[in-house]
């Protein structure tokens, strides 16, 4: 049965709306998904522009989008927690249920890892879905579509508040103001982080930062030097290093000075892909105060529920991040859009 339009990267370059087979539900403990808001992610424009993420390289047709929410039009025999109707948010990465990290509670790190939208998997982008009923989180009915999309880039954010155990009385300061900076900070802050400080070069987007409570302070850095930097930080917090740092840019430069700007024993969570080496870490730094440095990889057990009690909760609020929104239709325009840098988040309407 065919009637499953779908946005499909063909190569470097080039996306088709192609028709695709309805996926049919053959493990009893699956649910069909009709996707109804997909947010457009970088690493998605990266597949488009590059042909790659890291080290996953298109090789085939795939179906792009992995930030969706759908409603609920087909249960398998064995599912109990959902029913037909439901608005869920879609978590759109499966682990092997045998797996160690799987069994170890470490499932996002599973080498078996069918991810959408990241080869040789297709995405969400499309009209329907398939994904087991736990790898869904249901949305309260005052949380929109919208929103639920946008729990998966918060979910980012949450993963790496918690990997930085960051709580009352902690400072956080967040290298980068994408929407994954912007979520860090934001859940930094609704973790409990009475300082938190956005460091970008583009201050539309430290506005935004200010404008939405996602952040207490900010500072622009174009132009200036890690002194610069460390002196704001210090002239506004009273003297005071920030305890935990996060870079969500991936730059060499961020990341040197996310670390040196720490207090003793601080933690720094590196949350943006960069380069696969990094010249000027700053080791001796890191030695001589003690510092605990963490990597992020999406995100984990129940960071998408806390994720979805957050938003649902008000504590943080994520609709603002929207700044374009395109049909179906024009997925294709909205990529092209993305490249020029105007957009937040940019979300994509589900097939009519």
């Amino acid at each position: 049965m065919s009637d499953n339009p779908s946005i499909v990267l063909q190569k470097i370059g080039t996306i088709t709306l192609e028709d695709r087979p309805v996926p049919e539900i053959s493990d009893p403990y699956y649910v069909k998904i009709a996707i109804k808001k997909t947010g457009l992610c970088g690493s998605d424009v990266h597949y488009y522009e590059h042909g790659n993420c890291g080290s996953f390289v298109v090789t085939s047709p795939m179906v792009l989008g992995h930030e969706s929410s759908g409603i609920i039009v087909e249960v398998g025999s064995k599912v109990t927690s959902l029913k037909v109707g439901d608005k869920v948010a879609c978590e759109p990465g499966i682990p092997s249920r045998h797996s160690y990290e799987y069994k170890s509670g470490n499932y996002n790190l599973c080498p078996e890892m069918a991810f959408a939208a990241t080869p040789p998997y297709d995405g969400t982008l499309c009209r329907y879905y398939l994904l087991p009923e736990d790898f869904c989180v249901k949305l309260p009915d005052h949380v929109s579509l919208e929103e639920g999309a946008l729990i998966e880039p918060l979910s980012v954010g949450t993963h790496a508040t918690r990997l930085a155990h960051v709580t009352i009385g902690d400072s956080l300061v967040v290298f980068g103001a994408g929407p994954v900076g912007l979520l860090c900070a934001a859940a930094g802050k609704a973790f409990g982080a009475s300082k938190v400080c956005i460091i970008d070069i583009i201050d539309e987007k430290l506005k935004f930062a200010i404008d939405n409570g996602y952040a207490t302070h900010t500072f622009n850095s174009k132009g200036k030097s890690f002194e610069e930097i460390q002196n704001y930080i210090l002239k506004e917090w009273d003297g005071k290093k920030p305890t935990v740092s996060m870079d969500a840019t991936g730059n060499q430069y961020c990341i040197a000075n996310a670390i040196q700007l720490l207090a003793k024993k601080g933690r720094y969570v590196q949350v943006g892909m960069g380069a696969p080496t990094l010249n000027g870490f700053p080791m001796a730094y890191l030695a001589e105060n003690e510092l605990t440095v963490k990597g992020v990889f999406r995100y984990s057990v129940d960071d998408y529920k806390i994720a979805v009690e957050m938003v649902a909760s008000g504590k943080i609020i994520v609709k603002p991040l929207i700044t374009h929104r395109f049909k179906f239709e024009d997925a294709v325009k909205a990529y092209e859009f993305s490249k020029e840098g105007k957009a937040i988040k940019i979300m994509i309407d589900g097939p009519e």
